[in-house]
């Protein structure tokens, strides 16, 4: 039914949950389809200068890269903009 209103605007993602200590989680998304390829973790702070360790299969912030929103990517998917410049 989704996919009937929306077309081929679909984000399929696998959203795993992982313990990062002193009661925070990481969660990551795992894209599939038009996004295969592109794995996006993101943790929760109580607030901005919340300590927390950083893992080391951790990559670059992409926080304020509005092409990583899923209404972007359900868009403009990743393999058709990873090597171009943040918007």
């Amino acid at each position: 039914m989704i996919r009937e209103i929306s077309g081929s605007r679909v984000i399929e993602k696998t959203r795993h949950h992982v313990p990062a200590g002193n009661g925070l989680t990481w969660e990551i998304d795992v894209f599939h389809g038009s996004n295969e390829g592109l794995v996006v973790a993101e943790i929760e702070l109580p607030s901005e200068d919340t300590p927390f360790k950083k893992p080391t299969w951790l990559g670059e912030q992409v926080t304020s890269d509005r092409r990583y929103l899923n209404n972007h990517l359900a868009v403009h998917p990743w393999p058709t903009w990873k090597d171009t410049s943040p918007v």
